[in-house]
């Protein structure tokens, strides 16, 4: 126990020792450290003891001792002390067992344990004391917050209120800093001039009351702020455990230097942790990398959905803020979320959701969903919040549990809402090997000032910037580099060695360009590797055929789009090589001379697929490209002068990986490009109908052989392919070549459909 609280009070004349205790055994230890630690610092003071059971409700303690007290002199100080029940000697990370559910959270001990404790562990209790101040110095505090005078009731509920807190901060030099959790926010809120103001702002917009509003106030609070406690993070971290082991190796994989800078980031500025969702795990994941790298608990903001019985219990008292699904027209409850919100990043705690709002149905990173972004944005603007740290975190998994019901969905299931029942379904859909789970931390956005919530194209700005910092530090993982390259040479299978060749050379093309790899594919290890591989087949997803005079592996038929997904987890590294490949074998099938040409093909590229992919900014895009294709030909630009040239660079780009990469995209976007030929002029055709035509003329262009494979057909690649034509006037177009147009895009399609075979019958031995 550090000497400063009691150093503090070498100059001091009176005392108040705010005794935070549950019962009369921590009562007489408390005084008893009192005593001892009174005469051991030589403290000369007049001692005021003052029994203050905060430690039976945090959030509205008994005051009634206190506030006689406070009429003592302003320079009066007040020390807090508190005992500590420690549950192992040693062990920061000791985990609560279900017979504490039973009989109470061992960290509280009833009196009857207290008294056990004591004969038998006496090593485990510890008494310590918070930094004390005086009345003046908390009253002031109180006044500033409060913007004017403030009653003794008052006074004495704040005092309470801080003398916790500094409890806290020293208890978390015993147990960690996760246990790091706001309280009391419901009242510092209503106490606030800040949220007043707020307030009559909104008194004035709607003519009601601000005695209404204060009421109803209190009632959203009630349903919306989070009240973590230290044992049901416990209970919390447990659970996260024992959720992720269900399928997944004990072992997470997680860059303790990105980990690190979060954690200082965290420390100075607001921040918010933005993470990919592929999987209802992505939430447990976060809460369990948190908890054991000893990372204050986030507040991980999600849609009241998620808060049914059982779990919304324990997520509630574990930092879960559950946000009403539309509220776009109470302004009072959008003004408690600000408020509620600034208080959080002004106090230094993490705010988390997941980037795209919803898990990602096709393995790629989604586009977001504004509407968290731009509640956070818009509460860091309305309560002056500066250099908030938006901080994208990426979630890999080797394989995903979820991927089957997303294929299903993509093609025309209907998805199950959330509820315990489906929850414990999903639990049980968890138990099968699936290896580990990966985490990194890209770049943060730093907004130095929170923009106008007026200013929308700021918002997509930043979200597009998360986006593509969160690219790129997405790992690349064996099965889906397994997943790409068979997909790209379907329906032919592959040998062994065909099949390790191609995964090695791919490897060697990421690693020289500094991409991310799984260990097991940075380290070449055989035996995981192979153990990777005999899960994928476990799964249904790889197919091993062993009965000829070569080992030969493919992908079933069906099992195409559940293949895509984990295809498209990282297709985003091999874009930019994709687009190079397709474009200067446009120049060489049209003879083609000149950068112009190649610049010209490259960006029409780049704009047909930009639904699917977060791309650099152009010039950034460009440089890229250069850089790329300067590792083949030096002085690439001046040597497509030469006739011939495109070609004679193409032959040189290996690996060749447009077929794996676009294929499905392409033919996806000529289905929709066919359905909109076929639409005549006069007749509407609204995203619903176009993909519900969509997947049926999909089917049978697949049945036909006109596309290739089943992974070209789901309601994302149509609704992405339907945005595409709207943006380009298609759908609602005017003028007599709108037929005659829509005919030209989708006659495109099918010559880049051509291109891209020609590079597959390139790239395949």
């Amino acid at each position: 126990m550090t000497s400063q609280p009691w150093q503090n009070l070498k100059d001091s004349e009176q005392v108040i020792a705010v005794l935070d205790v549950a019962h009369g055994v921590e009562q007489s230890e408390l005084e008893q450290f009192l005593r001892n630690s009174i005469s051991e610092h030589a403290v000369t003071a007049e001692v005021h003891e003052c029994v203050l059971p905060m430690v039976r409700d945090r959030e509205n303690p008994v005051t009634t001792n206190l506030r006689p007290l406070l009429e003592l002199p302003g320079d009066t100080m007040v020390l807090p002390l508190r005992v500590v029940w420690r549950t192992s000697l040693q062990e920061k990370n000791t985990r609560p067992r279900p017979r504490d559910l039973l009989f109470g959270n061992p960290r509280h001990p009833g009196p009857l344990r207290a008294r056990r404790i004591l004969r038998q562990h006496p090593e485990r209790v510890v008494c310590i004391a918070g930094e004390p101040a005086t009345i003046n110095q908390l009253k002031d505090r109180l006044e500033q917050l409060r913007g004017g005078d403030v009653t003794t009731d008052e006074l004495a509920s704040f005092v309470a209120g801080q003398a916790g807190l500094a409890l806290d901060v020293s208890e978390r030099r015993l147990r960690g800093s996760r246990y790091k959790v706001p309280l009391r926010v419901a009242d510092t809120l209503l106490a606030s001039a800040k949220f007043r103001g707020s307030l009559e702002q909104v008194s004035a917009e709607t003519g009601r009351s601000m005695d209404d509003l204060l009421h109803e106030s209190e009632e959203i609070m009630k349903e919306l702020i989070s009240k973590p406690q230290p044992f049901w993070l416990d209970v919390m971290a447990q659970l996260n455990h024992w959720v992720m082991r269900l399928g997944y190796d004990a072992d997470v994989v997680i860059n303790k230097e990105g980990l690190e800078r979060v954690r200082q980031w965290s420390r100075e500025y607001p921040t918010a942790l933005l993470w990919t969702h592929k999987t209802h795990v992505d939430g447990f994941a976060v809460n369990a990398m948190c908890a054991d790298n000893d990372f204050p608990a986030p507040h991980i903001l999600g849609g009241v959905n998620m808060a049914f019985a059982g779990l919304g219990f324990i997520a509630r008292r574990a930092g879960a803020i559950f946000i009403r699904r539309s509220f776009q027209d109470d302004l009072l409850y959008k003004a408690v979320l600000r408020q509620y919100i600034g208080y959080l990043m002004e106090k230094r705690f993490p705010l988390s959701w997941a980037f795209e709002g919803t898990r990602s149905r096709v393995g790629k990173l989604m586009p977001p969903r504004y509407g968290l972004l731009k509640y956070v944005m818009d509460s860091a603007h309305a309560t002056g919040a500066e250099n908030l740290h938006i901080i994208p975190i990426s979630i890999s998994y080797d394989m995903i549990g979820d991927v089957k019901d997303y294929a299903a969905m993509e093609s025309g299931a209907t998805k199950r809402p959330e509820s315990l029942s489906w929850f414990i379904g999903y639990l049980r859909g968890l138990r099968q090997p699936m290896g580990k789970i990966y985490f990194d931390f890209g770049e943060p956005v730093v907004l130095p000032k929170a923009p106008s919530p007026d200013d929308p194209r700021e918002l997509q700005r930043v979200a597009f910037a998360v986006g593509v910092a969160v690219n790129k530090v997405s790992p690349i993982t064996l099965p889906s580099l397994i997943s790409m390259v068979l997909l790209g040479a379907a329906p032919r299978a592959l040998t062994a060695d065909e099949l390790r060749l191609e995964v090695v050379a791919l490897t060697d093309w990421a690693r020289k360009r500094h991409i991310g790899l799984t260990r097991d594919l940075d380290d070449q290890d055989a035996a995981q590797v192979s153990d990777l591989i005999d899960k994928m087949i476990a799964s249904g997803l790889l197919t091993r055929y062993d009965d000829g005079p070569e080992q030969v592996f493919t992908i079933a038929a069906e099992q195409h789009v559940v293949a895509s997904y984990y295809r498209n987890m990282v297709i985003h590294y091999f874009l930019n090589k994709s687009i190079i490949e397709l474009a200067l074998m446009n120049m060489a099938q049209l003879e083609q001379s000149g950068s112009d040409a190649f610049w010209e093909e490259a960006e029409r590229l780049r704009d047909y697929f930009k639904f699917e992919f977060f791309y650099a900014p152009k010039d950034e895009f460009r440089r890229d490209v250069s850089e790329e294709l300067s590792r083949y030909q030096p002085a690439w630009e001046a040597a497509l002068d030469e006739p011939g040239a495109a070609q004679a660079i193409f032959s040189r780009l290996q690996p060749r990986m447009a077929h794996s990469v676009l294929l499905p995209f392409v033919e996806a976007y000529r289905v929709v490009a066919d359905v909109l030929a076929r639409q005549a002029l006069g007749d509407p055709l609204d995203e619903k109908d176009c993909i519900q035509k969509s997947l049926a003329y999909g089917r049978q262009a697949y049945l036909q052989r006109r596309i290739s494979s089943e992974a070209s057909i789901g309601r994302l690649l149509f609704s992405n392919a339907y945005r595409l034509m709207d943006n380009l006037e298609l759908i609602k177009g005017e003028g007599d070549d709108l037929a005659e147009r829509r005919l030209q895009l989708a006659q495109n399609f099918r010559e880049l459909q051509r291109r891209i075979e020609r590079v597959r019958a390139a790239a395949l031995p």
